[in-house]
């Protein structure tokens, strides 16, 4: 029994020595843990505000995504091309793009304009203003024209003094560096698909309420003068005209929104008619609208105007009718009613849609090899491509340097924006709907005129100074000295 109370003691004594040395070490830990903190504390602010932003990153867990985006940014000036958007068209204030194995800067800052890893100026068409643009240009600046739309908003790229000032070009026309030709048509299958297809018999039964004929315009009195011709040719076959220019027909109100014109509801409306005309607003090679794609996408035949190479762009040798096959509107309107009154003559310009064959090999290769697509998330879009386009020419030059040869000159030339002088058109007979006075038709022609000459004095306006190693005297400063703007080919 007294043995039993002696280890009873014992036993007891020992926990307590465990726990008095249990207690003693968290103690020291705690002390070491303080000390450890104040050291770590006390370097973060002797490294300046690390402890802030260590902090901040548990309370906001964007701070850290940001902060490195920032930090990372800095770097990437530094290690990529800088592509200056000098339009800035995408809103984008810096973006690394990844473009193969080569990636490049991208920003709309002009800050960036005189930075040394600057290497090439992304201009958008419309907003190429002669007020503002980076002169003096210097020799290793690169400049690059984004422009997919009509000559009409802004006549000086059309002219070779100012087209030629670009090294790379993204343009309608199929000898740009990135043709933008098929801009408007999403693929293949668009083209043979029946979905709105409406059959010939029904179009039949429909004429009794419709015209043959459909226009839908609400840009007026284009340089083309479509207006003018569509005018004529309503004193010799009926026409159904929606939208703003020549309206004699009114669309359901919900559908009178130019947003509207890619609806379900609108491109059933359009299926029901035999032909639509397709007029462009201006008249240019490759420059090629949805006023074209769209009723070869809906079973309609188009009859066209517009591209005097639209031939080349054809799904088949028959599937649109060309105004500029017909001398007059009065030869068109002939043709057309014998279309309309006999469906063996008709079907033969619906029958490559009927049959889903698409014979032109051109139109075929070019969906197939572009580098973008129209309305697929799965392609990039055709900025991305112009973007990544002069990204990797950039870098091309880049490593041909490295080794010691000499850069690849890029140039545009005439051929990647081609567009006449516009002209109007007269006709003798007297037309109902007589053309407004003092409308934008009196314009163009002038308009363009004056373009020339606006061009002319953007290239002498390209006269400034620049400066390169070359410049470089003994003492380390840069002499600049007055030269003609480097331009792509000795331009």
């Amino acid at each position: 029994m007294v043995r039993f109370q002696r280890r009873k003691i014992l036993a007891s004594c020992l926990c307590m020595t465990a726990t008095v040395f249990l207690l003693i070490t968290l103690q020291v830990v705690v002390e070491l843990g303080k000390f450890e903190r104040k050291t770590f504390k006390n370097s973060n602010l002797q490294d300046g505000h690390k402890n802030s932003e260590e902090e901040s990153k548990h309370l906001n867990p964007f701070f850290k995504k940001e902060a490195l985006t920032l930090t990372r940014k800095k770097k990437l000036e530094i290690e990529n091309p800088i592509m200056l958007w000098w339009s800035p068209l995408t809103g984008e204030t810096g973006r690394l793009g990844q473009c193969g194995a080569d990636a490049c800067f991208f920003t709309i800052n002009r800050t960036y304009w005189h930075h040394p890893m600057t290497k090439a100026f992304l201009f958008y068409g419309t907003d190429f203003n002669i007020e503002s643009l980076p002169l003096p240009r210097k020799a290793h600046h690169d400049w690059a024209l984004f422009h997919e739309e009509s000559p009409k908003n802004n006549y000086k790229l059309f002219h070779k003094p100012v087209i030629t000032l670009f090294n790379y070009t993204a343009t309608f026309s199929r000898h740009s560096h990135l043709p933008l030709t098929t801009q408007y048509l999403e693929g293949v299958e668009v083209l043979k698909s029946l979905r709105y297809l409406v059959p010939l018999q029904s179009k039949n039964n429909l004429r009794k309420q419709l015209a043959p004929l459909v226009y839908i315009q609400s840009d007026c009195d284009p340089p083309s003068d479509r207006d003018s011709y569509v005018r004529e040719l309503m004193t010799y076959i009926e026409v159904d005209s929606y939208g703003e220019c020549l309206r004699n027909k009114d669309l359901p109100q919900q559908l009178k929104n130019p947003a509207s014109m890619d609806a379900d509801d609108f491109y059933r409306i359009i299926a029901q008619y035999k032909f639509i005309l397709a007029f462009e607003n201006a008249v240019c090679d490759d420059y090629i609208t949805e006023k074209f794609w769209r009723p070869l996408k809906l079973g309609v035949v188009p009859v066209y105007y517009g591209s005097p190479s639209i031939a080349d762009w054809l799904p088949s040798n028959r599937s649109a009718i060309l105004v500029s096959e017909f001398s007059h509107p009065r030869e068109l309107a002939s043709y057309i009613r014998q279309l309309d009154y006999d469906d063996r003559l008709y079907e033969a310009y619906v029958e490559w849609k009927l049959k889903g064959e698409i014979s032109n090999q051109r139109l075929l290769a070019t969906l197939r090899e572009r580098r973008w697509g129209v309305q697929d998330i799965n392609q990039d879009n055709y900025i991305d491509a112009f973007e990544c386009m002069v990204c990797s020419k950039v870098w091309d030059n880049i490593r041909l340097q490295e080794k010691g040869l000499p850069s690849k000159k890029w140039k545009a030339e005439v051929t990647h924006l081609s567009c006449p002088e516009p002209t109007t058109f007269a006709f003798s007979s007297p037309a109902p709907l007589a053309p407004r006075r003092n409308s934008l038709r009196e314009m163009w022609i002038p308009s363009f005129q004056q373009s020339k000459k606006e061009a002319q004095a953007l290239r002498c306006r390209s006269v400034g100074t620049f400066t390169s190693q070359a410049d470089r005297s003994v003492g380390g400063t840069v002499r600049a000295g007055p030269l003609l703007l480097i331009l792509p080919g000795g331009q």
